[in-house]
């Protein structure tokens, strides 16, 4: 970085709205992901199982990861992540999923 500039922080927000299509595939993926996570403690990967197998949400949260979506953009550095889903009432036709309008643009 330039050193006459100071440091420059962004925060970038995302909001995604994903329809599941296949919730077996969709948990039995989560499902070998959390086996195959080799730092996690045996009682938070019990937890994360049965969370996974009971819902939709949790098994989308076990799979995306905001490190693996920036981590090969040249020149920035995750410092600070935070994330998660839950269900939601989608009607794309519905003003409130208007996001351009969150913008000001029409």
């Amino acid at each position: 970085m330039d050193s006459e500039r100071p440091e420059c922080f962004i925060r970038l927000q995302v909001e995604m709205v994903l329809q599941v299509t296949d919730t077996g595939e969709l948990c039995s993926t989560a499902l070998r992901r959390i086996a195959d996570e080799e730092y996690m403690p045996e009682d938070e990967r019990a937890h994360a199982r049965d969370a996974v197998q009971r819902d939709e949400a949790e098994a989308l949260a076990y799979l995306i990861d905001p490190f693996d979506l920036v981590g090969e953009v040249p020149g920035v550095e995750l410092i600070q992540a935070s994330w998660s889903s839950a269900h939601t009432d989608y009607d794309p036709e519905a003003e409130e999923w208007d996001l351009s309008e969150e913008d000001g643009e029409k």
